[in-house]
């Protein structure tokens, strides 16, 4: 019977360490294979030259390197890049790559499939098949950043976790990847370089901010009115927006960092005045800026973007309270790249 090896990334750099004292070599062997799997990337043991022959096959002995494979790569037209990622266990997510002139963003994702029932989502629709391990998202990082130097010939500027699933029903797993992206043994990316885009779970919102994170929140409102909330994203039901208010003026008072909204526009939805001075109100509790952004169809038509008119009474209210707004348009979305697309249809 063959016993499944552990994967040698969920071990630290003392618990590597000890394994070599263990096995009657020196401590500093654990510090050599901790820099190739942090900081080189290495997804073999043949690639660690340093070590000898004997010392990478104890290691091929004794653990694997569940690595991450890009299965296909796919460029849009306005130069976005689509990975389809498959992961050891055959399961595949999603992670983009997003240039401007001035910048490279990644896009993560947390977890196969979600958790949460949005019904403008792709992902939703596929419920969550499990976590993602920390370095299965350090991974897509890491491929990313390649993608980033060999297509716009500099390296990876900035991260968000707006991908496949919600990052904070993943917490541990997401924290500690974004420990390694953010070491100076890992990639060494600043926090302030990194957001992380949640749909609103108060509890881990709250613990986020008593964890002193040093990376960016971005929150998925999409209306400011819980009966509308409620019928976009049901399971806010679990999360009224009172709620939501009181976690995020929590963050606030710990960490004096600015919130960014997400908001989507829909015909018919929340396309009225009721809605936009509901935003306004929501916008007053906890300095933030708004990201009005474009929605991209998933094919069964409840949902459509709003008139152009639309989106700029949003605009014009929200700005003439002061409140910072801007219009996102969508990328990639010839190739299903763009923001509630990913599904998984290469898998």
């Amino acid at each position: 019977m063959q016993i499944d090896k552990k994967d040698i990334r969920s071990l630290s750099k003392e618990q590597l360490r000890d394994f070599f004292v263990s096995n009657s070599d020196k401590s500093f062997r654990g510090n050599q294979v901790y820099e190739w799997l942090w900081s080189k990337g290495a997804h073999h043991f043949d690639d660690m030259t340093n070590l000898s022959k004997e010392t990478r096959a104890m290691l091929s002995d004794n653990f694997v390197i569940n690595h991450i494979k890009v299965d296909t790569m796919q460029r849009s037209e306005d130069g976005t890049v689509k990975n389809a990622v498959r992961l050891h266990d055959g399961l595949v997510v999603e992670s983009v790559l997003i240039p401007t002139n001035t910048r490279t963003t990644a896009c993560v994702s947390s977890q196969v499939g979600c958790s949460l029932d949005c019904n403008f989502c792709a992902t939703a629709k596929l419920k969550r098949m499990r976590n993602l391990e920390p370095a299965e998202i350090y991974d897509q990082v890491l491929a990313i950043d390649k993608e980033s130097r060999l297509y716009y010939n500099h390296p990876l500027s900035n991260i968000v976790f707006m991908g496949m699933g919600e990052p904070l029903m993943n917490y541990n797993n997401v924290i500690k990847a974004i420990d390694m992206i953010t070491s100076t043994e890992g990639l060494g990316m600043s926090p302030k370089r990194i957001t992380v885009s949640t749909s609103g779970v108060p509890k881990m919102i709250k613990k986020l901010a008593d964890d002193e994170v040093k990376f960016k929140l971005a929150v998925s409102l999409h209306s400011a009115i819980d009966e509308i909330r409620f019928k976009i994203m049901p399971f806010t039901v679990n999360f009224p927006l009172a709620e939501l208010r009181e976690s995020l003026e929590y963050w606030y008072y710990k960490t004096k960092s600015k919130i960014t909204y997400e908001y989507v526009v829909w015909k018919d939805i929340n396309d009225n005045k009721e809605s936009i001075d509901a935003l306004v109100k929501f916008c007053k509790y906890v300095p933030c800026k708004v990201n009005l952004i474009e929605y991209n169809p998933i094919d069964d038509g409840e949902f459509q973007q709003a008139s152009e008119q639309s989106i700029n009474a949003y605009i014009k209210a929200l700005e003439s309270y002061g409140i910072v707004a801007k219009v996102r348009r969508s990328r990639g979305k010839d190739i299903d790249a763009a923001c509630g697309q990913l599904a998984n249809k290469e898998a």
